[in-house]
Order: C-alpha cells, then structure tokens, then sequence
C-alpha cells in the first residue's frame, strides 16, 4: 500500500487488488481524509475458498490460490481494459505471487516484482537452487550439514538452521516452506524488475552481489499517510495521551507483529521481565497473543505497573516510534517493523519469532549494530532476568542509540532526492509509464 501511494503521488492510476477476505478487514479500517486516494481503486477476487474455510491452512490456501486467482485476475485486467481509457499497462505483485506475473506476460503488459522484506531474505531464496546444487541443502531445503553458509565473501554468513524456511516446524511445513521459497526465485526470474523496500545504506552487500535487486525504499520515510493504508484491528489512540506525559527517551515499546504467539510461561517471564526492568513500557497484547489460554497476566500484574505502564490492544505502531517518549523498540523483528524503528532512529531489543525475522534479527544487531537479541534457557525460554539484563545493557550503552540515528540520517538521505533510492524509484516509475501515454495526458495504470 505504501508503494501504491508512491505510484499515485506521481499521477499513475493503480488498481490495487486483494483477495476477498483481507480486503473486506482491510477497507473496513480504511482512513480517506483527503483526495489522495482519488487515482486508487481497491477491489478484490476470491482465493477459492468458501467464506468459512480455514485461511490458516496454508498448504491449502496456496493451492487454491494458484489454482483460482490467475484466471479470476485476467477478468478484472480484461474489465478494466473495457470499461476505462486508461488500460492496465503493469502489473506488479508481490514476488511471492509468481502466478500473477505469468498473468502479466501472457497478456503482453509490463510485470514488476515488489519484494516487501529484506533484500537478504530474497537473495537467500534466489540462491535456493544453487544451494541444492552445492550440496549444501538437499530437494526439500533441508541443509545437509552444521558449516555456515556464504552467499558471497561480503555478505554476512547465514547459520543453517536461519533459512528462511527451516523455522516452519515439522518436516513436511519446512517443505512446503522451502517449494514457497523456490516460488519466489521464480518470481524474480518472472519479472522485468525487482523493487525491493530497502536501501543500499541498510544491505549494502547484497544489493553489491545483486545488482538486478533495485532498492527503492524505505517507501514509509518518504511516505507519511499511513492512516490512510488500512489495519487489520482498530488503534487505540490513548496510548499517545500517555506517552505525551512520559519523559523523553524513557519508554520501551513492546510489538510483536500481528502474526507472533507466545505460551502461557513465555507471557509470564516477558510480562515480569518488564516489570523488573523498573523502566516505563508501552506493551501491544492483541487478541490471541497467548496460545493456550486467554491472555492471563501474573496475579496482580496490572495494578503493580500501572504506574509506569501502559496496555493495549493495537497501537497506532508509526506515531509511537516517532514520539519523543520512546526510547528503543522490542520487536518481533518482521521487516516492516524494522524499518519503522530505523527510521526513527531507535535501537531494539530483537525477539524473532520465525522465517525471515531470524535473518532479520542477524542484520539488525551484526550489520546495523543498532540492537541486542535474547538468549533462550534449556528450556528454550526467554527469562525474565535475560530481559532485565538486556533492557539495562540497551538503555546503558548510549552506541546503540549513537548508530541508530547515524543510520537514520543515511537512510532518510536516501530516499530523498539525490539519493539512490529516489532515483531508483523515479527510473522504476518512468519505466511504467515508458510507450504508454494516452491522448487525456494520463500514463496508463498499474
């Protein structure tokens, strides 16, 4: 949604298409309090799955994706093209949707790439095939020994057991993990471009071994209407209020993404770690956060730090990394995430949950150097002394903050015009709109 903003602040019409069920969550929590949504059209086509199937099957999702959604797109193209002067010239799909580029050659119309997490994570999987072939991994993506792997001599190595696919679970979810992963390489090769949402400050290695992964980001430190891009639960703006009354630089935020779930004694040890931390906290616990109860906090938690700590379900994420209250970011390291904190300028505190957050966990605290990560016991448990011993560390160690910010104003240089992001961008943008301008001054649409 970020990108499609960009594409509209530039004059490009932009269809932009969601299946049925994340579409309906999406729109209903949908802000417009301007025109700059006028040259957007949101719609959406069915995944194939009846309304009350599982959509947490992901085995059967996939399937029923690949085998509805091309044909069901070439009807909404073919629709479009009827019924507006402005016929759909582009398609770009995130690169996980191979499908959809197959749809854009076979109807002869430029197809882009968009690859929404790191550039590491995409590299790793364009490489998938040569791992095989090294013998490195085997068919199913399973690594056949402990040794590290080097992508090239410049990029940082990754452990085995940080794949991307290889935190699924069991056997056969690694598997279909690893066929996804091939998917994507796929993608990549589909495409004409390959945009990524990063810059060449934050993954200077790979973008040098990659050269046809073009940095155009990150989008949301040039692109600031993020009420406008849609939510999957409502925001508690009271949180705002609080942080309004906290000192500068003093509070710890607390998100886990919208996907991370902990166990009943995980919750536990976090929710007294916090405490014990005697630092004020902003803490996101959503619905379903806790696997196997409802979400219980220690006997007498709530009134202990009510004090200095704040609840909520969902936070308004973008305005609180911005506040001058916040003062570093424990996150779930999901790439979006991540970049919200870089461009904030604030160090984190890392607790990965799975696939590329693993990876991302190594970039943040090996490359940018801006974070800590957490040490699980015997019993693969994040204790509550680990996180009061990390929390001082951070809060202590005043280089953390000190590269934060340094890689705030590189990134943000970046994106601005003159930097090799905006420029990226711009040739991206000029090349829609290449051999397609119509007789009304409008450069086709996306």
């Amino acid at each position: 949604m970020e990108l499609a903003q960009r594409l509209v602040k530039d004059g490009l019409k932009v269809t932009f298409v969601n299946t049925e069920a994340i579409h309906k969550v999406v729109t209903s929590n949908l802000v417009q309090n301007d025109g700059s949504m006028d040259l957007m059209n949101m719609v959406s086509i069915p995944d194939g799955l009846e309304p009350w199937e599982n959509r947490n099957d992901q085995s059967k999702l996939a399937k029923s994706i690949v085998e509805s959604m091309p044909s069901k797109l070439e009807e909404l193209v073919e629709m479009i093209n009827k019924k507006d002067s402005n016929k759909v010239t582009c398609i770009i799909a995130d690169d996980s949707m191979g499908w959809a580029l197959r749809v854009a050659k076979k109807m002869g119309m430029k197809r882009a790439a968009f690859w929404p997490a790191a550039a590491t994570t995409l590299a790793t999987m364009m490489c998938s095939q040569k791992l095989i072939d090294d013998k490195v991994i085997n068919k199913d993506g399973t690594p056949l020994n402990d040794d590290m792997i080097h992508l090239s001599d410049s990029m940082p190595p990754i452990k085995p057991s940080n794949l991307p696919w290889m935190s699924a679970g069991d056997v056969t979810t690694i598997e279909l993990s690893f066929q996804f992963a091939i998917g994507v390489a796929e993608g990549a090769m589909l495409a004409e471009r390959v945009i990524c949402n990063s810059s060449v400050e934050l993954e200077p290695a790979t973008f040098n071994q990659f050269p046809q992964l073009l940095p155009i980001g990150p989008l949301l430190a040039s692109n600031r209407l993020a009420n406008q891009t849609g939510h999957f639960w409502q925001e508690d703006s009271t949180c705002l209020k609080w942080l309004d009354q906290q000192p500068a630089c003093s509070v710890i935020y607390i998100a886990f993404g919208s996907i991370t779930i902990l166990n009943q004694k995980q919750f536990k040890e976090l929710a007294l770690g916090l405490e014990h931390s005697c630092k004020s906290f902003l803490w996101v616990v959503r619905t379903g956060m806790v696997k196997e109860t409802t979400t219980t906090f220690p006997y007498g938690y709530v009134e202990r730090v009510e004090s200095r700590g704040k609840i909520v379900s969902w936070a308004p994420q973008q305005k609180v990394l911005a506040h001058p209250s916040v003062a570093c970011f424990m996150t779930h390291c999901g790439w979006n995430s991540s970049l919200e904190g870089v461009i904030n300028g604030l160090p984190f505190l890392c607790w990965p949950y799975f696939t590329d957050q693993i990876l991302n966990e190594t970039i943040i605290c090996e490359i940018w150097k801006t974070g800590l990560g957490f040490r699980k016991d015997e019993q693969g448990v994040i204790s509550k002394e680990e996180i009061k011993i990390k929390v001082e560390q951070l809060f202590r160690d005043e280089s953390f903050k000190d590269k934060a910010l340094e890689i705030k104003h590189k990134v943000t240089s970046s994106v601005n015009p003159g930097g090799l992001s905006h420029q990226n961008l711009c040739n991206f943008i000029e090349w829609i709109q290449e051999n397609h301008a119509y007789a009304n001054d409008q450069s086709g649409s996306v």
